[in-house]
């Protein structure tokens, strides 16, 4: 198992509780995005900072060794990793329809 895969499985190991929870609003998001749209936002902000940091541990575990080079492809493969999971985590923040009216851009004078 490579780095980047033994980090993933710590990640999702120790938040399993978040990760399952996460994995089931993903999956029901993938079927009905207008619907759960708001739900994945509030729940996958949170996966994306839980994903942010095995991230930073991965690439600073990788400086630490001299390895500062490859950090880059590394983040790379780790965020593949990722995506291969959880199809849907790009999808995180976007504004669905309804959520448009309520935004407004206030103009600068």
């Amino acid at each position: 198992m490579t780095k980047y895969q033994e980090y993933f499985e710590r990640m999702l190991s120790q938040n399993k509780k978040f990760f399952d929870e996460f994995k089931l609003i993903h999956d029901k998001f993938a079927l009905d995005q207008d619907r759960c749209q708001n739900e994945y936002n509030e729940i996958g902000s949170k996966a994306l900072l839980i994903i942010k940091d095995w991230e930073d541990r991965l690439c600073k575990q990788s400086e630490k060794a001299g390895y500062s080079t490859f950090t880059g492809g590394l983040a790379e493969k780790f965020q593949a990793e990722i995506r291969r999971n959880f199809a849907m985590i790009d999808w995180i923040g976007v504004l669905n329809k309804s959520s448009e009216k309520d935004f407004v851009l206030k103009k600068l004078l």
